[in-house]
């Protein structure tokens, strides 16, 4: 457990011990928020998007990604958002004054291992006549892909996941209305929490900000029919198709 530190509130000039969260890096790693000691929290007023993200550089792999970034609230109502300190700047290359330059090891020896596209027997639909049908259809094709232990959650949590499996959790919407933002924010955070990637089925589509959030933080979004076959609607659901899940 990450050890706290003080966090003065800049409201009632409370001081409050804080715990640093903890999140799973993407290579297993425990990565735990590196807050600034002495650093001034800012109250949070109106919450952007942007502004409840930070850039972190996990020590263990080297990854440099971003991060819910830590709040903490005191017992006057005031939240803050807690600094964290900024990753290093990489130095650049030096080359030599006079001379050719030498490229040597500044460019890449060997291209990088291509993934190859999974070959696999048609995919059987499930009809859908029920909501429990559209989680079912899911399920199966999940495990088409390459997910064989996917079940269903026993029942389904506050932050929607329907389905986990070894390195994937999935939500399906079986509404008649689109997918909404939230819902797509939501299943990104499971699948962070996871270590795991998040996928999405909906029966009548996404609104325009889903699919451009879906798209940024590189979500598989899938449409279901009333035949049970999805249908990928953005360019990582197609890859997904394509090359399968990990390991294949």
């Amino acid at each position: 457990m990450a050890d706290s530190v003080p966090v003065r509130c800049p409201t009632c000039r409370r001081e409050n011990a804080f715990t640093p969260p903890t999140f799973p890096c993407a290579c297993g790693a425990p990565l735990t928020m590196p807050v600034l000691r002495g650093g001034v929290p800012v109250e949070i007023l109106h919450r952007t998007w942007q502004g409840s993200w930070v850039e972190v550089r996990c020590e263990v792999c080297g990854r440099q990604d971003e991060w819910p970034a830590p709040e903490s609230g005191c017992a006057c109502g005031t939240v803050v958002r807690v600094p964290v300190v900024p990753p290093p700047t990489p130095a650049p290359p030096v080359l030599p004054a006079t001379g050719p330059l030498d490229l040597t090891g500044l460019l890449p020896t060997a291209a990088p291992s291509a993934r190859h596209a999974v070959l696999r027997p048609a995919f059987h639909p499930v009809t859908i006549r029920t909501a429990r049908d559209c989680v079912t259809a899911a399920g199966q094709y999940l495990k088409w892909l390459g997910y064989p232990d996917v079940t269903r959650t026993q029942e389904r949590t506050a932050s929607g996941v329907d389905l986990r499996g070894t390195g994937v959790v999935a939500q399906v919407d079986p509404t008649t209305h689109a997918t909404k933002l939230r819902e797509i924010e939501c299943v990104w955070l499971n699948g962070l929490n996871d270590s795991a990637i998040a996928v999405f089925f909906s029966l009548a589509g996404y609104t325009s900000d889903a699919r451009s959030r879906a798209d940024e933080l590189h979500i598989p979004l899938f449409v279901m029919d009333l035949t049970g076959t999805p249908q990928p609607v953005n360019d990582p659901a197609d890859e997904l198709i394509k090359y399968g899940a990990p390991g294949q």
